[in-house]
């Protein structure tokens, strides 16, 4: 299978999301890419970057939109219920930049 520079770009975007922002659960920080959530963000955000629409407000509201099941999935959370205010930031900044390269 023939990757695309569109896929290549998505798959950076979720490797660095993965790397870089983190759940944060009793001061437990748990990694994006451990959760296996770092692709599903990248893909709801990726349309951000290609729209050259990138701003916090939008972020926010598309990470309240992202469910997080918990407890065996007995309950759901929003994602952005999870982040730390400083990995939102580093968010919104992992995006600018792409935005700036693409």
């Amino acid at each position: 299978m023939a990757t695309t520079p569109t896929t290549e770009i998505l798959e950076a975007l979720a490797a660095e999301i993965g790397e870089n922002v983190y759940i944060d659960i009793a001061k437990w920080h748990l990694y994006l890419s451990d959760a296996k959530l770092h692709t599903v963000v990248a893909e709801k955000l990726y349309p951000l970057i290609v729209d050259r629409n990138v701003n916090e407000d939008r972020v926010l509201q598309l990470l309240a939109s992202i469910p997080v099941k918990i407890g065996g999935g007995r309950k759901e959370l929003p994602l952005i219920d999870l982040l730390p205010l400083q990995c939102q930031v580093s968010l919104v900044d992992i995006l600018e930049k792409y935005q700036r390269e693409v």
